[in-house]
């Protein structure tokens, strides 16, 4: 009995390099998912602050143009 070959994986023919296609594919899959969901939180943050500073902007000019 060979211990080595016993407990080590050995792709043997085209099945074998088809579990690890689809293993890669999965991995690939889930990394646009989460960029995908990076990039949505990105635009929100860059909304909400583009709308505080927006915001800012229309107080300021309404102070400014009050005191004229």
């Amino acid at each position: 009995m060979n211990t080595l070959n016993d407990y080590t994986c050995v792709p043997k023919g085209v099945d074998s390099m088809l579990l690890y296609e689809d293993l890669a594919r999965a991995r690939m899959r889930e990394a646009e998912q989460a960029a995908s969901k990076l990039r949505l939180v990105r635009r929100l943050t860059a909304a909400k602050r583009w709308n505080r500073v927006s915001n800012w902007a229309a107080k300021r000019a309404s102070r400014i143009a009050s005191s004229l």
